[in-house]
């Protein structure tokens, strides 16, 4: 399975949910995560070999891909529509991340006008905890228009943050109590891909 994750705007978590999925995957099947995006992240992120899958470049990706059944490619940020379409057209599903303020939502709703609903689908990330109702009104906006979005939130945690500094899938972060929770939501989020895949 290819999957891609690619966004319009900075800031929503592409290189974080990229990981996670990565991470998740491997549990089913050697996996690939090959880092499109100009500034690296997430080759900085495994520097320090904190990955169970293999991280590589787009320039090593045909090599590193012959051994993996699943890849998670993350992308530039803010794709021309050119490139959008291209990405679109070599992926089996392409995550289309956005936090639940307005202008991420409305960077993912101009993204998505030029893509089939059959090949993407949205994820809420960087949802903020109740008693905030943001995560639910943009869920609710989400499903009024009709869009694909996978049915479990990626919450707004520090977890997320530390597994970057510590260079590990935030499944591993030592030192925060809800770095299990944070785990767990993107635990649903991949058994949805291969549910769905």
């Amino acid at each position: 399975m290819i999957i891609t994750v690619a966004s319009f705007k900075g800031g929503v978590g592409k290189t974080t949910t990229a990981i996670h999925l990565a991470e998740f995957l491997q549990t089913d099947a050697p996996t690939l995560l090959v880092d499109g995006d100009l500034n690296r992240s997430a080759l900085q992120w495994s520097g320090t070999g904190g990955f169970d899958f293999q991280v590589c470049d787009e320039g090593q990706a045909v090599k590193f891909s012959r051994n993996a059944e699943h890849i998670v490619i993350d992308t530039p940020a803010r794709p021309s529509v050119e490139e959008l379409a291209t990405l679109a057209g070599g992926c089996d599903l392409l995550i289309v991340p956005t936090s639940p303020d307005a202008l991420a939502m409305g960077a993912m709703l101009q993204m998505v006008d030029y893509l089939d609903k059959q090949i993407f689908r949205v994820l809420l990330t960087i949802v903020p905890a109740k008693p905030s109702k943001r995560g639910a009104e943009a869920r609710a906006a989400l499903e009024s228009a009709d869009l694909p979005v996978f049915s479990t939130d990626i919450r707004q945690l520090d977890a997320f943050k530390k597994a970057a500094e510590q260079g590990v899938s935030v499944n591993k972060v030592t030192g925060d109590r809800m770095a299990g929770i944070a785990w767990n939501c993107y635990q649903k989020v991949g058994e949805e891909i291969l549910k769905n895949g």
